[in-house]
């Protein structure tokens, strides 16, 4: 019987870079049993799911009080699970609310506790670092000053470059429907709702809306939406129906569109690294209910929501973090790119060093080294 270990992932970013871990773990060890909670990416890469925790990404606190009890049952079920198992070691990705008490549980098991891609407790409630020190005995951080921050306050930080560029530098694009696009007339612009169901209701129509007030000043442009999965592409359809523009909706086609985009129009997270990766000139909006924007305000500890912004320490990348319609300034932002050809290079210019920087692949595999170490 090889080693088990236990993967957790809550939100599908989680699954994709669990799934890459599994993939690492098996090359380096290919009896290793993996088992534990996260989405279809992991299933396929050779985890045992207990449940797909994926599937319940939610956002802010309103979402999350209402399954509080699903929660709750996974969250026994979880640790059943690992006292019947007794795995090497417990490993979380990201999903703070849940792992945090998942790692209780496995902590007075006597189960060694690791987290991959861990909370951003350095832009918000930072006190939980006490519970970090407590709880979890090895940090894998994604970011350099992550790593340095977590360092500085006695966490055992471990730095290992981000996931997302594991799966980027592997990505193989779909030539096929890259090179229809290239045939087509225009100037690209890709319109990036996000991954969760709530991401996609709450910003697609103002971007749909900024995408209006470029075209009509722009009239060479057209617009490419990328969806998460169908039922979104659909909703997205939908949408855009009552919009006459020249725009299209695609799924699984997110890389193919941001490597077609001179420029993007996105919900923060880590695409923002793939438009990095890709120098895609963005704007960022991210719309949130009022209640949730005055919490955010008294717990956040940093300037920027985006990570790019965050590791340039400077708004490259203009954002909206707003309760109310963004869509009349997304459009100025993009229009002045459009515009101003030097300026987009400059923009370009800076992704592309920072790129150079962080943007190294490798991560998955040095935490599997570490784990099975």
């Amino acid at each position: 019987m090889g080693q088990r270990i236990f993967i957790s992932a809550g939100e599908p970013s989680g699954d994709l870079h669990g799934s890459n871990l599994a993939r690492a773990l098996r090359r380096l060890e290919p009896s290793v049993e993996l088992f534990g909670f996260g989405g279809e990416k992991m299933a396929n890469a050779g985890v045992d799911l207990i449940y797909p925790l994926a599937q319940h990404s939610v956002m802010g606190l309103v979402q999350v009080l209402k399954q509080l009890r699903t929660f709750k049952r996974l969250l026994n079920q979880g640790a059943s699970e690992l006292q019947a198992c007794k795995p090497k070691a417990l490993v979380m990705i990201d999903y703070p609310g849940f792992h945090f008490k998942l790692a209780q549980r496995a902590k007075a098991l006597g189960i060694p506790v690791m987290w991959f891609v861990p909370p951003q407790i350095w832009a918000w409630a930072s006190w939980r670092v006490k519970k970090m020190r407590a709880r979890v005995d090895q940090v894998f951080s994604a970011l350099p000053f992550e790593h340095e921050w977590f360092q500085a306050r006695g966490v055992n930080s471990l730095y290992v470059g981000h996931p997302y560029f594991d799966y980027l530098s592997q990505l193989e694009l779909d030539r096929s429907f890259v090179q229809q696009q290239q045939q087509k007339s225009g100037r690209v612009i890709a319109l990036l709702p996000g991954s969760r169901n709530q991401e996609v209701q709450r910003n697609l129509e103002e971007m749909l809306q900024a995408a209006q007030v470029i075209h009509q000043q722009f009239p060479q442009t057209r617009f490419l939406v990328a969806s998460f999965n169908e039922p979104q592409a659909q909703h997205a359809r939908e949408l855009v129906q009552r919009y006459p523009l020249p725009i299209e909706v695609h799924v699984h086609k997110t890389a193919e569109i941001i490597s077609l985009a001179e420029c993007a129009i996105s919900v923060s997270g880590s695409v923002s690294l793939e438009l990095m990766y890709h120098q895609v000139p963005s704007v960022i909006v991210y719309r949130i209910r009022h209640f949730d924007k005055r919490v955010f305000r008294q717990l956040s500890n940093v300037k920027y929501i985006t990570l790019v912004n965050l590791l340039l320490d400077r708004e490259i990348f203009p954002e909206f973090l707003t309760e109310r319609n963004p869509s009349l300034k997304v459009a100025e932002k993009i229009g002045y790119w459009l515009t101003n050809e030097a300026e987009r290079q400059k923009v370009k210019e800076a992704l592309k060093e920072l790129k150079e920087k962080v943007g190294q692949a490798g991560a998955c595999e040095k935490v599997a080294r570490v784990i099975l170490g």
